[in-house]
């Protein structure tokens, strides 16, 4: 029989919850260059995947058909520019009766498509194809309850 439930949390105590995910997305050097330098057409990509990674994480119940609503404390973007590509890190902090994992993975999820919308017109080769682009590596890389790891 195929039965679909959202998990029952209502006998759990709420408790602090953080997770941390990460992922990456490998891009030109000509392209990485274009981001330090400032001249992308469409404006600072690491800002605007920051707001996308930070709306992604609150909206992720409304996106994961069977993800709890979660309160959210904090979320925490950062990137680092590489020679070949952007790394993502987000962290997600709430009180809850449940884990904040996919909120995290659903913010780095965001923000990695995000700088691949803002930096597509410099990825593209002569037939329009994406041949290095790959986003990549998508984890949790850290859960945490209560006091200590989960």
């Amino acid at each position: 029989m195929n039965t679909v439930r959202m998990a029952d949390v209502g006998s759990k105590e709420e408790t602090g919850r953080e997770a941390t995910a990460v992922g990456s997305i490998r891009l030109k050097p000509s392209t990485i260059e274009q981001m330090k330098a400032g001249c992308m057409e469409k404006g600072d990509v690491l800002a605007v995947a920051t707001v996308a990674a930070v709306h992604a994480v609150k909206k992720t119940s409304e996106n994961i058909p069977l993800c709890h609503q979660i309160p959210i404390d904090h979320i925490g973007v950062d990137f680092t520019l590489e020679q070949n590509g952007v790394a993502a890190t987000v962290k997600v902090k709430a009180s809850a009766k449940t884990g904040v994992e996919m909120e995290a993975l659903s913010g780095v999820s965001a923000a990695l498509l995000t700088v691949w919308d803002m930096v597509k017109k410099y990825e593209k080769d002569d037939l329009g194809q994406y041949p290095s682009t790959c986003i990549e590596g998508i984890r949790v890389v850290q859960k945490i309850k209560g006091g200590g790891r989960d």
